[in-house]
C-alpha cells in the first residue's frame, strides 16, 4: 500500500518528475511534466532526454550527472508546441530492481 500511495503522490505532485533509463529514454513521467510540456504521457514516454532538452548544454549536463551521481541547475525544455520552458532541477542516479535509472525533479524557473 505504501508504494502505491507514494506513486500516486508523485504523479500528482506540483513538480515535474522524469525517470530515464541508460539510453536516455523516458520510462516514467508524472502528470505535472505532461501538463506543463503539453504532451500526453504516452508521447513523452516515446521520447529521449535530448528530444525534450534540446539546448546545447543538455548532453554535457546529463553526462555530468552520470559521472557525479547527482547534478542540479537550470534547464530549458521544449514543449510540444515548440516553445521553451525554463526549469530548475535536481537529478540523480537511483537503482530500482537492479536497474540504474536517472531521476530528475524540477519546477518552473522564476522570472
Amino acid at each position: 500500500m505504501q508504494a502505491g500511495l507514494l506513486g500516486e503522490a508523485i504523479d500528482e505532485a506540483p513538480v515535474l518528475v522524469f525517470v530515464a533509463d541508460e539510453n536516455r529514454r523516458y520510462v516514467a513521467v508524472n502528470r505535472c511534466a505532461c501538463t506543463l510540456l503539453g504532451y500526453t504521457r504516452e508521447e513523452l514516454l516515446a521520447l529521449t532526454v535530448e528530444q525534450v532538452a534540446r539546448y546545447g548544454e543538455a548532453p554535457g549536463e546529463f553526462s555530468a550527472m552520470v559521472a557525479q551521481g547527482v547534478h542540479e541547475g537550470v534547464s530549458v525544455l521544449t514543449r510540444k508546441d515548440g516553445t521553451e520552458f525554463p526549469f530548475r532541477y535536481r537529478a540523480s542516479i537511483v537503482t530500482v530492481a537492479r536497474m540504474e535509472l536517472y531521476v530528475s525533479v524540477g519546477w518552473p524557473e522564476a522570472d
